[in-house]
């Protein structure tokens, strides 16, 4: 299911919007998606869904390409780090 959100902005607004950012729709759902997951309140797969990207690479390169990286905390690093040595033993 779906959620539709219709705003009204004056024409000149709208037009002066378009020639900065193209397609207003696109821009507003990249908008709030970004925002979503910058104040944590989306995670990476629901940014994923909203954008329609297959991979989780896709939405890397997208919140890099807007300077939003990644929520990437030290126990993951440490984590990751156990998961290289015990794979490095195999």
């Amino acid at each position: 299911m779906n959620t539709n959100i219709a705003i009204e902005l004056p024409e000149d607004v709208a037009r002066v919007l378009r020639e900065k950012w193209g397609d207003l729709t696109q821009h507003t759902i990249e908008t709030l998606a970004l925002e979503g997951y910058r104040t944590r309140t989306l995670s990476a797969a629901q940014v994923r869904r909203m954008l329609g990207f297959q991979t989780r690479m896709e939405v890397d390169a997208f919140l890099k390409q807007h300077v939003i990286y990644r929520d990437y905390t030290e126990t993951d690093l440490d984590r990751d780090i156990q998961t290289v040595r015990q794979l490095r033993k195999q």
